[in-house]
């Protein structure tokens, strides 16, 4: 693999893992869940689990996205 294609990679499993969590927060807020609640209160723990899955569907869903493109941009070498 070259730099580029490992540079790829990173950023799109960052992005991916960031932008889930955010959305997963996002969602806990509206939903009245609050993940810095004070101990650990039921909403806390439901706050954060759903921060934790947004953050690993979003690298599934960076990791599908890059996988996707792969094809391309091994056909546009040939």
């Amino acid at each position: 693999m070259n730099q580029k294609s490992l540079l790829l990679e990173g950023l799109s499993d960052a992005i991916g893992f960031v932008g889930g969590a955010l959305l997963g927060f996002w969602i806990g807020k509206l939903l009245g869940l609050n993940i810095f609640d004070a101990g650990y209160s039921n909403s806390s723990i439901f706050g954060i689990v759903l921060v934790g899955l947004g953050g690993g569907l979003g690298l599934q869903v960076a990791r599908r996205w890059r996988n996707r493109k792969k094809p391309d941009a091994d056909s546009a070498d040939t």
